[in-house]
């Protein structure tokens, strides 16, 4: 692949500006002290909860990681090509675009794209925000709290994030959805 983004090396360089050894990051973003290492070293791919938790610790979000030179600040329309991969190449089947500057904003819109048994992790997320979207095309299974639902074309949700949820693509072929968050959490 051309260009693929090197998460384990954009991790390092992050950390290592900050001053902080794999252990220390890991204790800051409260996950296991192996897992630094082994996304550094390219031998684990990080699921987008778990990176989302280690970019926590590191205080940046998962938008300025991926895409640390945004564009012009005052873009009023964007291509497709101009989304920012907020997944880069994490190989868990859940891939993430974001339109422009979310935190200029205050609002993070997404395309979603789940592909079958794909899934946001067993590890439910939670944040401070408020989230919804509408499902585009396949079926995605929706846990908030104690409440699960399976939503296809033209289904929605709307939730309060700090809520545990996680997404499920359960079915056969690739869910898309268009999300909207506030404020920004990824």
């Amino acid at each position: 692949m051309e260009n693929e983004f090197d998460v384990g090396a954009r991790l390092k360089a992050l950390r290592q500006a900050a001053g902080l050894s794999q252990r220390q990051l890991a204790d800051r973003a409260g996950v296991p002290h192996g897992q630094i290492s082994m996304i550094e070293t390219g031998r684990s791919s990080p699921s987008v909860a778990s990176l989302r938790r280690i970019l926590g610790g590191l205080g940046i979000s998962m938008s300025a990681f991926f895409e640390p030179d945004q564009g012009p600040r005052g873009a009023v329309f964007f291509r497709a090509s101009e989304l920012t991969d907020l997944t880069g190449h994490l190989g868990d089947g859940v891939a993430i675009a974001q339109v422009g500057d979310a935190l200029a904003h205050g609002l993070q819109i997404l395309s979603e794209t789940y592909a079958p048994g794909a899934d946001t992790g067993e590890a439910m997320l939670d944040h401070e925000a408020s989230e919804g979207g509408i499902v585009i095309e396949g079926e995605i299974e929706v846990t908030v709290g104690e409440h699960v639902a399976v939503l296809g074309p033209g289904d929605a949700y709307l939730f309060d994030s700090r809520s545990p949820h996680r997404f499920r693509n359960i079915g056969k072929v690739p869910a898309r959805i268009i999300s909207a968050c506030t404020p920004p959490y990824l």
